[in-house]
């Protein structure tokens, strides 16, 4: 999906590799669509007797993209795509079922309009895909529905500063103009993500946005599969360098007409270049320099001489090439015939193209919005409360899930947006998490795939308010302490979730969550303060307990000569009887088998 070719590779090697702590507090656009099938791929090859992949993908790296990483995702789904588009997708069908591409001119596709912002039931990925969006809101995420594309508007979003990043495979984010791309992203792994900056692209590169949209419309794209036969990145990209970014277009216009830029040149121009070519000198052909050999043989070469060579005229060696100004001008001359002549295959190329290039793709990826906006001017990004009765009895029913599971599982979610309460508003008495737990200290830091977390303890607050609810919340709490029980087919090893744990200490009931140091610095500074001082003392203790019988830790070197000596007197006595049975063995007859002399000697 996306530009045709190898345009990602082209890319690569101007990508930027982050780790999670990137996305902390920043706003990122995800293309929904894309995210779902992508992984959801993945996970029916892992496992293929999985129920519901695309709710449990879904559920699991929406918690961890907002919790553990610390962002704040907006999600984007597709509206009605554009007659072009579809007509792709159905090629993208006859070509993928083996059909007769001839009876694809049978399949038309019709225009509908008034029709924007409304998802299409083309196939079962995107009727997931509204129960993703089900799940989402449940959640409490904002989700956006784009006119056309999701990529498109994840793009504009970025391009107008509403988010920071783009969360999408999908190379046609550039063209819709993205200016920061994460191209993968594995909440699961201590590997770092590919992330692309078009300022990177642009300084390096040479590309910007109208000249990445003439390259998808030389090797193709989603709306134009095909693009130009023939044609690959590398010859495009060459090609596209050529202009500048504000007549690239025109450009392509008048190679689509059969008119071949940097040919059409004055009779005079033509004239020079000729003249130029016939007046290169004449050369010798022993040593490949100006003059000839029997002018060589008389007055020494001014090439050879010159090198300390003390013949006249030195025998040229294989490969050899001669840089005087008329072979410069030559060579200069014939590289610019082959430009000359590969420029002119590849404009031919282009113009045997019908209605090259394509206006309506155009206007497509330069279209300033793709909706997302409800009788608003700007979209309306709200992360709301999450509603946790409705989204139990959501999971239950879809993914037969125990209810204390789905608390658990939806913790993290809660308690960053309580730490976030408290560090937005110190002085405002907070509720209790989950109406029911207090801070009471920070436990140990926690290493998880390579990154620090503070390991925070709740202590279960027990008040009348808490008494006073009845058998339903008792219920609730008792529910959220039972053990989780869940089927082996519905493990997801690519999203495996890392539960809080809950411990019971005689009449009281704690809970230990993994909370970002950051945050939990800015909601609890005095605890933090408190927990670094403890692991100072604990760490002078142990360096007193180490020093504590030498008073200097001794290294290994001085260690092994301090021991050496201790068992030197107890030694002293063996070492005198192996003195004298090695002279009792010099004594005896050295005839005597070496069996004899052994029993001889030890007896």
């Amino acid at each position: 999906m996306g530009v045709g070719g190898r345009f990602w590779d082209l890319l690569k090697p101007y990508a930027k590799y982050e780790d999670i702590d990137f996305l902390r507090g920043k706003r990122v656009a995800v293309d929904l669509p894309f995210w779902i099938v992508q992984h959801d791929q993945a996970i029916r090859a892992c496992l293929p007797h999985a129920r519901n992949p695309h709710l449990r993908t879904t559920f699991f790296r929406t918690i961890a993209l907002f919790s553990k990483m610390g962002a704040y995702p907006v999600f984007v789904v597709d509206g009605n795509p554009s007659p072009l588009k579809q007509q792709a997708r159905i090629e993208r069908f006859f070509r993928g079922s083996g059909l007769d591409p001839s009876e694809l001119a049978k399949v038309q596709v019709p225009a509908k309009e008034g029709q924007k912002g409304t998802p299409v039931k083309r196939n079962p990925v995107y009727i997931h895909i509204q129960e993703c969006t089900e799940l989402l809101e449940l959640l409490g995420m904002p989700v956006l529905r784009a006119d056309g594309e999701a990529e498109a508007l994840c793009a504009q979003l970025n391009r107008e500063g509403h988010v920071d990043a783009c969360i999408t495979a999908d190379s046609d984010a550039f063209l819709f103009g993205a200016t920061c791309v994460i191209k993968s992203l594995r909440s699961n792994s201590k590997e770092p993500f590919e992330c692309y900056n078009v300022s990177d692209i642009e300084s390096e590169l040479g590309l910007k946005r109208k000249q990445m949209i003439a390259i998808a419309l030389l090797v193709g794209n989603d709306y134009d599969l095909h693009g130009v036969p023939g044609l690959g990145v590398d010859t495009a990209l060459r090609l596209v360098r050529q202009f500048s970014e504000d007549e690239i277009f025109d450009r392509l216009c008048q190679i689509g007409k059969g008119s071949i830029p940097d040919l059409e040149k004055t009779n005079e121009e033509m004239d020079t270049i000729a003249a130029s070519t016939s007046m290169k000198s004449r050369h010798c052909s022993n040593c490949g320099h100006p003059g000839s050999k029997k002018a060589h043989t008389k007055v020494a070469c001014e090439y050879c001489v010159p090198n300390g060579s003390k013949v006249f005229c030195v025998e040229k060696p294989s490969g050899f090439k001669c840089f005087c100004p008329s072979c410069d001008q030559e060579r200069e001359i014939k590289e610019k015939k082959r430009h000359e002549n590969w420029l002119t295959k590849v404009c031919e190329k282009i113009a045997s193209e019908k209605n090259f290039p394509n206006d309506e793709i155009i206007q497509l990826y330069l279209r300033e919005t793709h909706g997302g906006c409800e009788n608003t001017d700007t979209p309306i990004l709200r992360w709301d409360e999450y509603k946790v009765e409705d989204l139990i009895e959501f999971l239950v029913y879809h993914q037969h899930w125990d209810p204390s599971y789905i608390r658990k599982s939806i913790l993290p979610i809660q308690s960053t947006i309580y730490l976030r309460k408290i560090a937005d508003s110190p002085s405002i008495e907070q509720p209790l998490l989950c109406e029911q737990y207090e801070f009471d200290s920070i436990q140990r830091v926690k290493i998880q795939l390579g990154h620090p977390y503070y390991l925070v303890k709740w202590r279960r607050a027990i008040s009348s308010n808490n008494l006073s609810d009845g058998s339903n919340k008792e219920s609730m709490i008792e529910e959220q302490m039972d053990p989780i029980e869940v089927d082996d087919s519905d493990v997801d090893l690519l999203n495996e979730p890392d539960l809080p744990e809950i411990i019971r200490n005689d009449n009281s009931c704690y809970l230990l969550t993994n909370e970002n140091m950051e945050l939990v610095q800015a909601a609890f500074p005095n605890a933090v303060e408190r927990f670094q001082e403890q692991q100072k003392m604990k760490e002078s203790k142990s360096k007193q307990k180490k020093t504590k019988s030498t008073g200097v830790q001794l290294s290994i070197t001085g260690f092994y000569r301090s021991t050496k000596g201790r068992g030197e007197g107890s030694k002293t006595g063996e070492v005198q009887k192996l003195r004298g049975k090695e002279k009792a063995s010099a004594d005896l007859d050295e005839n005597l088998p070496k069996a004899v002399r052994r029993r001889l000697l030890f007896g």
